[in-house]
């Protein structure tokens, strides 16, 4: 049996890791924090996170799954280190100090960090590496379209597919964030566009075009429960793993 932690299980992803870890055969939540107080979620009682150090220490769970924001991750994190515990991260748009943070965290224990836990999405970040190696002259555009309440753009997924559309390529092309007035393509730039609208899981479209022809290569999420099972299926793998930083990648 695996014992998880749960950060911020007072909100969307938080509610979504429970409700699938309380649902999955051989796990058990056997703490959960949030930042406001909030009541029971999926019958589970929900502590404060400034309690999370002595909690750790007290509960010893095997792993902590954590989607809140860049600080409190972090701190989150560094907690885990201290407890011995292994950590999964689904929270994006760290500051280079704290993934510094989380980078010294993993000298202790695992630590697996990644943008997006969807299967889908590594299958996409996958095709599109072959693609773009296929057409190495073709213009490339990237579209990311998430909810009106995401904080960080453009999206960590987003900026995950530029870093592979630059490494396939051998450099590290202009980023255009959108375009306004007068604003020519120059050769080689990528332009990103980041939209933020209602109620939007995630939505990552990557085009490439030239030679009079268009390809599209696109990944949408419909409910938030599949990055929740991604990110189970990733503290399933990284228990007992050794120290160190891991991706999503890794457990595929």
């Amino acid at each position: 049996m695996i014992e998880v932690a749960v950060t911020g299980a007072g909100g969307h992803m938080g509610r979504e890791v429970l409700a699938a870890a309380t649902d999955r055969e051989g796990m058990d939540v056997t703490l959960a924090v949030n930042r406001t107080a909030v009541g029971p979620v999926e019958g589970i009682e929900i502590e404060d996170e400034a309690d999370l150090p002595r909690l750790l220490d007290e509960r010893d769970p095997d792993v902590l799954v954590d989607f809140t924001v860049p600080d409190p991750s972090a701190r989150y994190v560094e907690a885990c280190a201290d407890a011995g515990v292994a950590a999964v991260v689904g929270t994006t748009g760290f500051s280079e100090s704290q993934l510094a943070v989380i980078a010294d965290a993993a000298e202790a224990v695992p630590v697996l960090r990644a943008a997006n836990f969807a299967r889908g999405v590594a299958a996409l970040r996958r095709a599109i590496r072959e693609a773009v190696a296929a057409v190495p002259d073709y213009d490339a555009e990237l579209t990311e379209t998430h909810h009106n309440r995401k904080r960080d753009a453009p999206s960590g997924t987003a900026l995950t597919i530029l870093d592979d559309v630059d490494r396939t390529r051998d450099g590290t092309a202009d980023r255009v964030h959108g375009r306004e007035g007068e604003q020519p393509r120059e050769e080689g730039e990528v332009g990103v566009h980041a939209r933020r609208a209602g109620d939007v899981t995630g939505e990552h479209e990557l085009l490439l075009a030239g030679n009079h022809e268009v390809l599209t290569l696109t990944h949408r999420a419909e409910s938030r429960g599949v990055f929740a099972e991604g990110a189970l299926d990733a503290a399933d793998w990284l228990v007992g793993r050794p120290a160190g930083e891991y991706d999503f990648e890794d457990v595929l």
